[in-house]
């Protein structure tokens, strides 16, 4: 199973931008579904998760900001992200809970790439 992200890239204070992550490979289906950014000296940290049943989590600084949403024909996860802010700086990373029959139904995390989000005052 491989994860691939993109969607980064350099904006504005106040701008938009919309990340994408789709999985590929061997999945029976997809339960929680989320991004993780990490800024320069900080540790990994959850911006929004959905599960299968669309059950969303937010961090409280993107809160009214960031909508996360998948799609799960396309095993695909969003996040739309507005009014955007220097604080909001890092790599994003995504994050999927995939299901997989390896000799009976098996729970795997996989991590994206991670893609870049830079955000100028």
């Amino acid at each position: 199973v491989q994860l691939q992200a993109s969607g980064g890239g350099l904006v504005q204070a106040g701008g938009s931008l919309r990340l994408s992550c789709a999985a590929s490979g061997s999945i029976v289906s997809i339960d929680g579904m989320g991004w993780y950014r990490q800024a320069p000296g900080k540790q990994r940290e959850l911006v929004a998760d959905i599960t299968y049943g669309f059950t969303l989590t937010y961090a409280d600084s993107v809160k009214g900001r960031f909508t996360i949403s998948r799609d799960n024909a396309k095993n695909t996860v969003y996040l739309q992200m507005n009014s955007l802010k220097p604080e909001d700086t890092g790599v994003y990373y995504c994050k999927m809970t995939v299901l997989r029959w390896v000799g009976g139904l098996r729970s795997y995390d996989y991590w994206g790439q991670g893609t870049q989000v830079t955000v100028s005052s």
